[in-house]
């Protein structure tokens, strides 16, 4: 649902044949894929979740199936660990480093973000951008009322995993604390559409941004109260619309 956001990105930014890109929480893998089918080398690093690497490799390493044209081949490289991981210095360095998981979601991650690109930035070449992507002010994102749910029986086990709103500065604070030098931003429209309620329900689930309110109040009772807050976007015909916006940053490495 962010391909619009990793589209204008690589559109501004002219991405194609010799550009070396760094994603970071690179997840499933969709957002180096889009880069790798325009001829760039990528890279992604990621610790969140086992199971979405073996996704991202399948789909960039040598063998993948589909049908997208990755042209990737042995310029493809997936590593579950930080960027201290994949740091060579005999390799070229980066052209382009990304940080597509949109801050604004959970508590302390404007922070965590920091921390993750002061790591990556010494792996990019001097000038290159550096691209955060959050949310959204709330009232242009539908889905931000949803996630709200995320935080009321939750309340007890409040942490890093924890739903907060966006705020305004969340992305320029992330690259400050990193030493970057902003340089442009945008905002893209985002919609986030499912073939029906229990769709919904699954997809959103799956971000984890639900587990601690899971873990206080038992499954059951999370997707009452998100079916509940879904129901404001089902549509007629019984999918779920929500239109969000999704805004990014462009920063500079000195």
């Amino acid at each position: 649902m962010l391909v619009p956001l990793y589209e204008a990105v690589y559109e501004r930014l002219e991405v194609g044949p010799g550009a070396r890109v760094l994603g970071l929480g690179c997840g499933s893998g969709l957002a180096l894929l889009m880069a790798a089918s325009r001829g760039a080398a990528v890279t992604g690093v990621d610790t969140a979740s086992p199971e979405r690497l073996a996704l991202a490799r399948e789909r960039l390493l040598p063998g993948a199936s589909g049908t997208w044209d990755t042209r990737a081949g042995a310029d493809a490289r997936i590593v579950d660990g930080s960027p201290r991981d994949v740091e060579d210095p005999h390799a070229p360095a980066y052209t382009l480093v990304t940080a597509f998981e949109p801050v604004g979601c959970r508590a302390g991650d404007a922070e965590g973000l920091g921390e993750l690109l002061a790591e990556a930035t010494p792996l990019a070449e001097r000038g290159a951008p550096v691209v955060l992507a959050g949310w959204g002010p709330p009232e242009r994102c539908a889905t931000s009322a949803v996630l709200r749910v995320a935080t009321g029986p939750a309340d007890p086990l409040r942490g890093a995993r924890s739903w907060r709103p966006a705020a305004r500065d969340d992305l320029e604070e992330a690259a400050r604390q990193a030493g970057l030098r902003p340089d442009g931003s945008g905002r893209v429209a985002c919609p986030f559409g499912y073939a029906d309620t229990d769709s919904a329900v699954r997809g959103l689930l799956s971000t984890g941004l639900f587990d601690a309110a899971v873990a206080a109040a038992g499954r059951e009772q999370v997707d009452k109260e998100l079916t509940e807050a879904l129901h404001p976007y089902q549509r007629p015909d019984g999918t779920v619309w929500m239109p969000n916006v999704f805004r990014y940053l462009i920063a500079r490495v000195p």
